[in-house]
């Protein structure tokens, strides 16, 4: 996998006199296979392979990345690159990064099916299959990918990572047209591990029970209450309230201002540790050490070990999501939540799988007690702002609360509300978690990578719906 190109690299920015330098190796191999409507539109494969460089010299940071896999070419890169970087560091802003453990790993995701022991003819005759069980009059759409991805990952500290992660993501997008009325509904599917994912995922059962809830909605909805009152979310807005709110807002990055002109701001200071941000039922982590998730590693893309990240602790702010540029400007140590799409882009600070703990009451119980209500089990829509404070969910499978009981379905209820009237409002959650994938987007040039987020049923006390 040309690991000694990476080494040679390093050793190369040691004789430049970078104060620090590290390779990324990357070699990605997958497939995709797109079917609309029931026609095979795109089925196709891709590799790469390439090697991104990153290093310091007097304190200023320099990137470049190859996928020429020459040795003098790699040599010549670096030489311009350093002394490009050299010689703008005199206005250049001056990068520092925290002090972290020399690491030696490798790791290997199992696959208990092998995807590339699937042909794509049963890949296709899997969508394929899927689609004959929709109503032709609908409108589908789905897509599917697969891949294998293997990293080696090296710094002049001593660090050495070689891993190998398979991952496989399923996308689907539904339209269902009655009495001259429609809803959509779209969801994605991923996780890191083998074709065995696509039989756990039971996506022919679950596609129908939500075409089901669709037809209800437009043959049986009514509009939904207005005013105060309570709602209960299930776990896929639970999931993305937790992300939108709470993880974008918690990179480091933003909150130092770096991300403002790429991907936006955020409401939080980093003097807000231990800030009462939401009620004292909340809490809320970031987890890429759960295994099959969508967001899975285990060292993020600067070799720091990942761990679990309590972003809230029984309703305040416990953490923020560091890299270890970030980390050393906090004084602290990175929390291994640097990340990067491809080889040939710089590792940003990133989320992984990002959740609200279970709590201690059963999902039926959360209802008692509402004498007018809805719940929201799912999304069609989100949106909120630079700073992630304001924000807004147009709910697709909902329902009316009366009198401690699920009732008539609820057309599209809209809920509005800031980050800390949301995460104040709360107070019950139910034992029971369920994960959404993902692919967010940050940076400029814009990055996707997979992530979860997910969470319980939630409980909200006196909020506005309209």
């Amino acid at each position: 996998m040309y690991q000694d190109l990476a080494d040679f690299s390093i050793k190369q920015l040691e004789k430049l006199g970078a104060t620090y330098g590290e390779a990324r190796l990357e070699d990605v191999k997958g497939s995709a296979y797109i079917l609309k409507n029931g026609n095979v539109e795109i089925s196709g494969f891709d590799k790469s392979i390439g090697l991104g460089i990153r290093f310091i010299v007097n304190n200023t940071l320099g990137f470049l990345a190859i996928n020429d896999l020459n040795k003098n070419k790699i040599l010549n890169l670096i030489k311009k690159s350093f002394n490009l970087t050299k010689n703008s560091s005199k206005i250049g802003q001056k990068i520092k990064l925290s002090e972290e453990k020399t690491v030696k790993a490798d790791y290997k995701v199992r696959q208990k099916i092998k995807l590339d022991a699937v042909s794509p003819e049963e890949k296709i005759k899997f969508l394929l299959d899927l689609d004959k069980e929709i109503n032709k009059k609908y409108f589908r759409y789905f897509s599917l990918n697969d891949g294998v991805t293997k990293k080696y990952y090296v710094n002049t500290e001593g660090t050495k990572i070689v891993s190998e992660i398979p991952s496989v993501g399923l996308y689907y997008f539904i339209t269902v047209l009655m009495n001259n009325k429609s809803m959509q509904r779209y969801a994605p599917y991923g996780s890191t591990g083998g074709w065995e994912f696509i039989k756990k995922w039971n996506l022919k059962q679950k596609l129908l029970d939500e075409i089901k809830a669709l037809e209800n909605v437009i043959k049986n909805g009514i509009k939904p209450p207005k005013g105060k009152i309570d709602v209960v979310v299930g776990s896929e807005v639970t999931g993305i309230a937790a992300h939108e709110s709470v993880g974008h807002p918690y990179e480091a990055d933003r909150i130092l201002g770096r991300e403002a002109a790429q991907a936006g701001e955020s409401f939080v200071h980093p003097n807000m540790i231990n800030y009462q941000i939401g009620s004292d039922v909340v809490n809320l982590v970031d987890d890429p050490t759960l295994e099959g998730s969508n967001g899975f590693y285990l060292y993020d893309d600067e070799g720091v070990k990942a761990r679990r990240k309590i972003l809230i602790k029984n309703g305040r702010i416990n953490e923020f999501l560091h890299n270890r540029e970030t980390a050393f400007e906090m004084g602290i140590k990175s929390n291994g939540a640097s990340r990067a799409c491809e080889y040939n882009k710089e590792a940003i600070v990133r989320m992984s799988n990002t959740f609200v703990l279970p709590g201690n009451h059963k999902e039926e119980e959360l209802f008692g007690g509402i004498k007018l209500g809805v719940y929201m089990k799912n999304f069609m829509e989100w949106n909120i702002d630079d700073k992630r404070f304001h924000q807004k969910y147009t709910g697709a499978e909902a329902y009316l609360i009366k009198n401690g009981k699920i009732s008539k379905p609820v057309i599209n209820p809209v809920l509005e509300i800031t980050t800390p009237a949301l995460w104040k409002s709360i107070d019950a959650i139910s034992n029971k978690i369920e994960f959404t994938a993902g692919n967010c987007g940050k940076g400029e040039a814009m990055q996707s990578i997979p992530v979860w987020f997910g969470g319980p049923h939630m409980r909200l006390r006196g909020i506005y719906i309209r």
